[in-house]
């Protein structure tokens, strides 16, 4: 064995013990359990390899179903081909502990739509876990107990002006009509009769971030009165490289923001914060007929915040 592979051998044995001893596993049995993770895509480098350990020692306890991915999969100019190595060096060869062999639904971030957006798409021809059937598109889920899950997964990036307006950059977004993605999401909601629904994008709806708030405000004026109409549960996002969670006075939504897999960024509270962290990570959504909670995780296997919604 090589000195690199005794090293990583050490390390996930480390990781594996920690993990272990920090979490109550309890908390997720008989639940209907999945995991949310985006912004990855750096190589294995800064946090994402001991994130991907931890996620798959946390699973081969917990169990996930499967990954909402949600968006920017590859920093920083997306892939050419369904042949380009990076799907090698920044997904396969990363998240390749044996119960993270499960689905990945992922969606577009505007990484993706930075190279040839078409072939993430394509590439569940190639990889048996990537599971993305569209640009947009939804799923239903039911558990042993009855309990039913629809997840809707968003095309965010077309939805936003700054990008349909930089097509040097964004060359594929232009192609995309926002309007009909708007009329779906409406008709799939306005269907939808499932004891929870979860939307997830690419782009947060509420988030304190020094991006530019157009990508915020045209998405509240736009989406978010669709969402708020039908009584969504959650709105799950990325992008900012943080975590938080925000509850807005005239909607009934948890607006989520998961924080990267790899690299992380400074949070402060905002109008309708409950909680802000900067630490790397991922989220795990577990559910039954009556409690859906959504831990936040950092690197280390520990849980930092848990969002609860209950139903009667």
């Amino acid at each position: 064995m090589t000195i690199r592979n005794l090293f990583i051998a050490a390390f996930v044995s480390i990781t594996t013990l920690c993990v272990a001893q920090t979490t109550d596993y309890s908390k997720f049995n008989k639940k209907f359990n999945f995991y949310i993770a985006n912004d990855l895509g750096r190589n294995g480098y800064y946090d994402q390899k001991p994130i991907a350990e931890t996620m798959g020692v946390m699973a081969d306890e917990i169990g996930p179903e499967f990954v909402i991915a949600t968006g920017d999969i590859h920093h920083y100019d997306g892939v050419r081909s369904i042949n380009d190595p990076l799907w090698l060096t920044s997904f396969e060869w990363v998240y390749s502990h044996p119960e993270l062999m499960i689905d990945w639904y992922a969606v577009l971030g505007n990484h993706e739509y930075r190279g040839n957006s078409q072939a993430v798409l394509d590439y569940r021809e190639v990889s048996r876990r990537w599971s993305m059937p569209d640009r947009y598109y939804t799923k239903t889920f039911k558990h042993k107990d009855n309990t039913t899950l629809r997840v809707i997964w968003l095309d965010t990036t077309p939805l936003i002006s700054k990008y349909h307006n930089d097509s040097d950059t964004y060359p594929d977004v232009a192609r995309e009509n926002p309007q009909r993605q708007l009329a779906w999401v409406d008709s799939v909601l306005n269907a939808a009769n499932e004891d929870w629904i979860i939307v997830a994008g690419h782009h947060p709806m509420y988030a304190d971030t020094s991006k530019d708030a157009s990508e915020r405000t045209e998405l509240q004026q736009s989406l978010n009165p669709i969402l708020k109409k039908h009584g969504v549960d959650m709105y799950i996002a990325g992008h900012i490289h943080n975590f938080q969670h925000i509850r807005m006075p005239d909607s009934d939504i948890d607006y989520i923001v998961n924080s990267s897999g790899t690299t992380s960024r400074k949070a402060k509270p905002i109008e309708g914060t409950q909680f802000c962290d900067s630490n790397t990570g991922f989220s795990i959504a577990s559910l039954d007929k009556k409690e859906l909670n959504l831990y936040m995780i950092d690197k280390n296997g520990k849980i930092l915040y848990t969002v609860r919604r209950t139903k009667k």
